[in-house]
Formats: C-alpha cells, sequence, structure tokens
C-alpha cells in the first residue's frame, strides 16, 4: 500500500543528499577503503566532538555498542544491571548477552522514561551497572541518576540509541556516565544506510578496552591481547554519516517544530495524551526521535489511520517483560504494560511536509469525533 503519509522515507532523504552521497560512495568505492580507514577516524572525531566527550569510537550496531560497554566496564556473569522494560528489546538483551541478569523497573507516566524513584527499591550487593534509556529522543532525569550511582558505586551506560542530540540541563545526553552507546539504524535522527553504532566515553580505560574488544582484540597481527568481537562501523556508513552529521542541527528543529504543530493540533483530542511540548522544560532539549501518543481505543485508531493512507507504528503490543521466550514474566511493571496497550507513534522525520502532518491531525481528529 502507497500511503499518503509514511511513516519514514528514505527515498526522500536520499534525493535531497543525493549528490553528496553518490560522491561519498564513490570515493570508498573507488578507493577501496572499506574497513576501519580515515572516514571512521574522521566520523569518531566528529561525534565525539558533537557530544562533548574525549572519546567515541565507530561500532557495527547499538545493540553491538551496549554489549561492549558493559563488557569494557567489567560487567560479567552473576552482576545484575538494572534498567526498564518499556525499551527495545536490545537494552535487556545485551545485559544477558554479557551473563549478566537484567532487573527491569518500571518508567514515568509522563514521558516513559526510567522511574527514579524506583532505583534503589531493587539496588543490591551484586548491582554492578544501570542502563537508562533516554526514548524517544528525551533524556533520563540525569542529575538524580548520576547521585544514585555515586552513592552505590554503579556504572551507569546510557543507551543513547534514540536521542542523538538532546540535552538534560544543556548537557549532551551520552556525556553523563562511564559510557553510552548510539545506533545508526537507518530510521535514528541520524542514520546511516545499514547497520552502525558507536560507543562515547570520558574513560581513556573504557575507550580503549572497547576498541579492542570491537576488533578481536587484536592489538595488532602478532598481538592479541583477548577475545573480541567484528563490531567496527564500516568505513562505507561511516563516509555516509559523515555527510549526515553536519545537517543534524537542522533535522532536529524541524523534528522539534512537527512536534509543535502535532500539540497545536492535538492538544484539545481528549482521547490521546500528548508527549511534553518542546521547551515545557527548560531542563530538557527533547529531538523527538518519535512523536508518541497514548490513546484511548489504540488499535482500532491505528487502523483508521492506515485505511486513510497514514503509515504509524504500535512498536512494542507486548511488554517486554511479557514476552514469553525472555524469561521476564516475574516482573511486575504496571506503567510498562499500560503502554504496551496505548501508545502508537505518528510520522515523525524532517522531511514531513506541513500538509503531511495536518493530515495525520486531521485524520486523529476525525476519527475520535465520529467514535
Amino acid at each position: 500500500m502507497a500511503y499518503k503519509v509514511p511513516f519514514v522515507n528514505y527515498p526522500l532523504q536520499y534525493q535531497n543528499l543525493k549528490s553528496e552521497i553518490d560522491r561519498t560512495v564513490k570515493k570508498i568505492f573507488e578507493s577501496g577503503n572499506l574497513i576501519l580507514r580515515q572516514d571512521v577516524e574522521d566520523f569518531e572525531h566528529a561525534f565525539a566532538a558533537v557530544l562533548g566527550v574525549k572519546y567515541a569510537l565507530g561500532l557495527s550496531s547499538g545493540t553491538d555498542a551496549l554489549i561492549i560497554a558493559l563488557k569494557a566496564a567489567g560487567i560479567g556473569a552473576g552482576d545484575e544491571v538494572i534498567t526498564v522494560s518499556h525499551t527495545f528489546v536490545a537494552s535487556i538483551a545485551a545485559i544477558v548477552h554479557c551473563g549478566a541478569v537484567p532487573v527491569l523497573i518500571d518508567v514515568k507516566e509522563d514521558d516513559f522514561t526510567m522511574d527514579m524513584e524506583k532505583i534503589e527499591e531493587v539496588i543490591t550487593s551484586k548491582t554492578k551497572a544501570i542502563i537508562p534509556v533516554h526514548y524517544n529522543g528525551r533524556s533520563c532525569e540525569m542529575d538524580t541518576l548520576m547521585k544514585i550511582a555515586e552513592k552505590y558505586n554503579v556504572a551507569i551506560i546510557e543507551d543513547t540509541a534514540q536521542s542523538v542530540g538532546a540535552t538534560f540541563k544543556k548537557r549532551s545526553v551520552g556525556s553523563f556516565g562511564t559510557a553510552s552507546t548510539y545506533s545508526f539504524y537507518p530510521a535514528k535522527i541520524l542514520g546511516c544506510y545499514g547497520d552502525g553504532g558507536a560507543l562515547a566515553t570520558n574513560d581513556r580505560t573504557i575507550y580503549e578496552k572497547a576498541k579492542l574488544l570491537r576488533n578481536h582484540g587484536q592489538r595488532s597481527k602478532t598481538d592479541i591481547v583477548c577475545y573480541g568481537f567484528t563490531g567496527r562501523l564500516d568505513n562505507l556508513q561511516a563516509a555516509i554519516l559523515n555527510v549526515k552529521m553536519k545537517y543534524l542541527p537542522q533535522w532536529i528543529e524541524r523534528r522539534r517544530e512537527i512536534a509543535r504543530v502535532y500539540d497545536d493540533g492535538l492538544r484539545e483530542v481528549k482521547e490521546v495524551r500528548l508527549p511534553p511540548r518542546p521547551d515545557s522544560d527548560e531542563r530538557y532539549y527533547d529531538v523527538f526521535q518519535n512523536y508518541v501518543l497514548k490513546a484511548q481505543k489504540r488499535d482500532e485508531l491505528a487502523h483508521c489511520l492506515k485505511e486513510n493512507g497514514v503509515e504509524i507504528l504500535i512498536k512494542d503490543p507486548v511488554a517486554n517483560h511479557q514476552q514469553k521466550g525472555l524469561g521476564l514474566h516475574h516482573f511486575c511493571l504496571p506503567v510498562s504494560e499500560r503502554l504496551a496497550r496505548e501508545v502508537i507513534s505518528l510520522p515523525m522525520y524532517p522531511e514531513l511536509t506541513d500538509e503531511q502532518v495536518d493530515c495525520v491531525i486531521c485524520n486523529v481528529r476525525t476519527f475520535y469525533a465520529s467514535s
């Protein structure tokens, strides 16, 4: 089905950048510089500068970045790591892949980020790390979290896959903790044309360990110091990200503009609860990876929008801890469970036209007016 308002539009973004992207791809193919070449180093330096950290490391995906960050921080068998259920499953899977035990807590009703009041209830002598998930483009409440981390001497691995460019109290998310991780999946605010990720840190030791882990523990062909992974960001994707990164500020501002239009158009619809409005809290600078509603009659609304040419996403209709195959059913997280039944993501990307945004608003309003 061809949607009037697609949920994402990769071809349109490519057309807008076509000359730069084609020139970059041609350069890489003609030079044969494919793995761990200058474009990767250039990206790492530029990305670290954007975040305001000392080190950034290009990796193969956001998931691998989480695994490598945890391992570089010394997390292993029997350790407990606190995170949330209301996230992409990779946030939890990375803990399990390190041999550690995920301890899940609930999120807040207003912005779906980690409920800081729940953390100390589950901290034990085995707790070694906390993974706050900066979700939908909004920072967690990092000042409170960092006080808890200092009190209990635990590592903070920030999952920043959905929030590159966001800030908390004018400081970039991803610059607070022991390390932070990023995804450059194509639909992300800063996305490549395949899988890609990064780790960022101010800790030289973490950086050096992660650098070894991403490339089979090799300092050189004759000096392998540990077992590692194939976890590298390839040079082609790094070069593409270098092209795209200069557009990041204007893309983020367009997302915030679209969020304001959605807010203005939907604020009178009593059946939906909107995300926090841009600039509603001066501590937060939200970048709106997603624009997510809590909606009454969510599934009926989704069907109506699709039938009228608006592509939407219901990302997690079953909460992670209620997935049968994950062995997490012992957690009781009422907010996360309710959100799985209620949330719906509207189209949100910089290339959306004002007319398309108005079309989405009109269809939401019409559905509730007639239901």
